[in-house]
């Protein structure tokens, strides 16, 4: 069967409906999430250790590392970064 291109891509369809913004915020937290727990277990911290170094609690390192939280700050992405010897960086694209 001969497949054609049909209709706009999912970011076309995202920006249209007004959700674009919101969907990348998501996806870029949950790769945060994941790249800051990859990195624990490379370094073998728990999460109580993570929250020492941070000088914050379990529970927010909990929400820092729950994919569906979208609340992380970059103050608490810096002290992630650093407690795992890691620079924080954001730019604009």
């Amino acid at each position: 069967m001969n497949e054609q291109h049909l209709g706009d891509t999912l970011d076309d369809f995202l920006e249209e409906e007004g959700f674009l913004a919101e969907a990348k915020a998501i996806a870029i937290k949950r790769v945060i999430a994941y790249q800051i727990s990859q990195l624990m277990d490379d370094q073998n911290l728990s999460k109580t250790e993570m929250a020492r170094r941070m000088k914050t609690s379990r529970a927010a390192v909990g929400r820092l590392l729950d994919p569906h939280n979208e609340s992380a700050t970059l103050i608490t992405l810096e002290k992630a970064a650093s407690a795992l010897g890691k620079q924080l960086q954001v730019a604009l694209a």
